[in-house]
C-alpha cells in the first residue's frame, strides 16, 4: 500500500499539533458570543500564522531563515495563549475549552522553542 506524497513540514509533530490547535481554535471562535469579533479575528489569524510559518520555515535552506520563521510561529503561539487567557478570564470560553486549548498551545510553543 502506498502513502500519499508528503512535504517535509507535514512530517513534523509540531506541524501536526499546530493543525490540531487550528481546528480547536475554529471551534472556540464559533462558540464566542456576539460582540467579540475582534477576539475571533485575532485568534483566527494567530492560529493560522503558527501553521503557515512552520511550513515556510521548513522550506528555507538557511538555518537562520528557518529559525526566524519558527520564532515568528512561536510568537503567534504565545499570542494564542494570551487570547485563551483573556477569553477565559472574561468567561467567554468554558474551563474545558480553556484547558484543552492551553495544553495544545503549550505543547506547540514548547516544540517551537526547541526549534529556535
Amino acid at each position: 500500500m502506498s502513502q500519499e506524497p508528503q512535504l517535509d513540514y507535514e512530517r513534523l509533530d509540531v506541524y501536526k499539533a499546530s493543525l490540531a490547535f487550528l481546528v480547536l481554535s475554529a471551534k472556540l471562535i464559533a462558540s464566542l458570543p456576539t460582540g467579540y469579533a475582534s477576539f475571533a479575528d485575532q485568534l483566527k489569524r494567530a492560529a493560522l500564522s503558527i501553521t503557515l510559518n512552520i511550513a515556510e520555515g521548513v522550506g528555507r535552506r538557511a538555518m537562520t531563515d528557518r529559525q526566524r520563521f519558527f520564532g515568528i510561529s512561536r510568537g503567534s503561539g504565545m499570542e494564542c495563549g494570551a487570547i485563551l487567557d483573556a477569553s477565559h478570564t472574561l468567561d467567554l470560553i468554558d474551563d474545558g475549552q480553556f484547558r484543552e486549548g492551553k495544553a495544545l498551545i503549550v505543547r506547540v510553543v514548547s516544540m517551537l522553542t526547541k526549534m529556535t
